[in-house]
């Protein structure tokens, strides 16, 4: 199989193999209908966490009164407040604009590099407590990496494709078991029968 171009990477986004996708409509982890009319088996979008809206809310107040201060409380100086409020908000969106999805061909769509699922030869979940190690002394500096801090928990993919140097990827989601479902792929890292997994949430 022929190797992909790779795809233009964020410093959080690095990948020697597949090539880019442009960014999916619509969010959360609902199926939506790509442009084929297939809908896709999973799809999440990697938003930030609410309380980081609310964080936003209190800087865009706190900075907004200190203009309105230093502009001796003129009628302009209220434009401070939207000003401030529009940046944070598009900081905000622009960090959360990353999706992890299946299409209904089960190719894997991590942000703007895709990955078909014949290459994928097994996966596992990587728990809140393992994520550390797994983007640290264990990380092999050749694997693909698509990491959101914010979200807890990743899965692992190993790759068996000749035609590319690219181990592993290391893709963040919410929901790791679904994902790993939706590829069709059994968690290498599931408890044995009868023994609960630990809370990862």
């Amino acid at each position: 199989m022929a190797s992909p171009q790779s795809p233009h990477n964020s410093p959080a986004d690095r990948a020697p193999g597949h090539g880019p996708d442009t960014p999916q409509p619509g969010s959360g982890t609902k199926s939506h209908t790509a442009g084929s009319g297939q809908a896709h088996r999973y799809d999440e979008r990697l938003t930030v966490p609410l309380w980081w809206w609310a964080a936003a809310a209190v800087v865009t107040g706190v900075v907004g009164y200190e203009i309105q201060l230093s502009a001796h409380r003129s009628v302009w100086s209220v434009a401070g407040y939207v000003v401030v409020g529009i940046l944070a908000a598009a900081l905000l969106w622009s960090m959360g604009r990353a999706r992890v999805a299946v299409t209904a061909d089960g190719e894997l769509i991590a942000d703007k590099a895709r990955l078909p699922r014949e290459v994928i030869a097994r996966g596992a979940t990587v728990a809140a407590t393992a994520k550390s190690a797994a983007l640290g002394r264990q990380l092999d500096p050749a694997a693909y990496l698509m990491h959101r801090t914010w979200i807890k928990t990743m899965v692992l993919l190993v790759l068996d494709d000749p035609d590319d140097p690219t181990p592993y990827w290391l893709v963040s989601t919410r929901h790791p078991d679904r994902l790993l479902a939706a590829l069709g792929i059994d968690d290498a890292a599931a408890p044995p029968a009868g023994k609960p997994r630990d809370q990862q949430s």
